[in-house]
């Protein structure tokens, strides 16, 4: 007679079956399967302590002192920070890149979703899919020299345009009105093609039944949008907005190319203010300092984003 393994001891002179203690073969697979494994992700580990983990420590440290890059850095403690709170430039750059950010974000994410459900809706052609992501694929500093001379005042063929259909010329990137708008519509251009091919593929997620019991029920094309594809594209559009709103507060190079900041700071983001105080004033440890408070604005702007969106939960499921 066989009895099966059980919790309790088997009786003397019975013999336990039905439980295969592991061998040694499968305990050697496993291990070269994890090693295996690390070995894929040593590069990207490798890549992440040198290019991201060790700068980020390293400016911690300089945030604490005054390093000037030619003498040997000083503590100082918390005197940096201190400074940021009395520091004008620096509350007026934050103040620029929110504005710009509100700007970027709203009007790329409203153009992504309206590209993409007209693909979705009237065509799929690859032809038309890449041609959206040829802007993304320019670099920056050539899109903003590129639009740098189009909308120059006086010769820019944007102007010429304007003047010819008896309009008054526009100092779009001259004019603390139009200064900001335009270095965001530049990079909405440059980014929306592939924004709109995220929120694409989002939408080939969501099953074709949904709409088709709704035309069945008689809803409209507008009615679906808001009742379906809206609620079931959100999580898609939770990871869409955190990677366009980290990107946002990251512009510039376009700034760098156009109004280098102006006029009268119309256009200072932080970003360039940070490279003004490291590169131009030789104040390294202050601009660490404001770069470790916007990345502690970026983590808590983005938790934030993502509780608000619940980017972790599925209408689908």
């Amino acid at each position: 007679m066989i009895f099966l393994a059980q919790d309790v001891a088997s009786p003397p002179g019975l013999e336990r079956v039905g439980v295969e203690a592991p061998g040694p073969p499968r305990r050697r697979r496993q291990t070269s399967e994890t090693l295996a494994a690390l070995l894929f992700l040593l590069p990207a580990l490798f890549g992440f302590t040198v290019f991201y983990l060790v700068p980020l420590v390293r400016g911690v440290f300089l945030s604490l002192t005054d390093w000037d890059l030619l003498s040997t850095p000083n503590f100082v403690g918390l005197k940096n920070f201190q400074d940021l709170a009395s520091d004008k430039l620096f509350w007026n750059s934050l103040l620029v890149t929110a504005e710009y950010v509100i700007l970027n974000i709203g009007f790329q994410t409203i153009l992504a979703i309206l590209i993409a459900v007209l693909m979705e809706r009237l065509t799929r052609s690859m032809a038309i899919r890449g041609s959206l992501i040829i802007p993304y694929l320019i670099p920056n500093i050539v899109v903003g020299l590129i639009w740098f001379w189009m909308l120059d005042f006086q010769l820019g063929i944007v102007n010429q345009f304007i003047e010819a259909i008896g309009l008054n010329r526009i100092a779009f990137l001259g004019s603390t009105t139009w200064a900001l708008p335009s270095i965001a519509f530049i990079n909405v251009w440059r980014h929306m093609g592939y924004t709109a091919l995220l929120v694409f593929a989002g939408l080939q997620a969501i099953p074709k039944t949904a709409y088709e019991a709704a035309a069945i029920d008689g809803a409209s094309e507008w009615k679906m949008f808001w009742k379906i594809t809206m609620p079931l594209l959100r999580p898609v559009l939770a990871v869409v907005l955190v990677i366009t709103m980290i990107g946002s507060f990251q512009i510039f190079d376009t700034v760098a190319v156009t109004t280098r900041g102006g006029p009268v700071n119309a256009t200072r983001v932080i970003y360039y203010y940070i490279y003004q105080k490291a590169f131009d004033q030789f104040e390294f440890g202050y601009a660490s300092a404001i770069a470790l408070v916007l990345m502690l604005i970026l983590v808590a702007v983005t938790f934030v984003q993502l509780k608000l969106l619940r980017a972790g939960e599925s209408d689908l499921a």
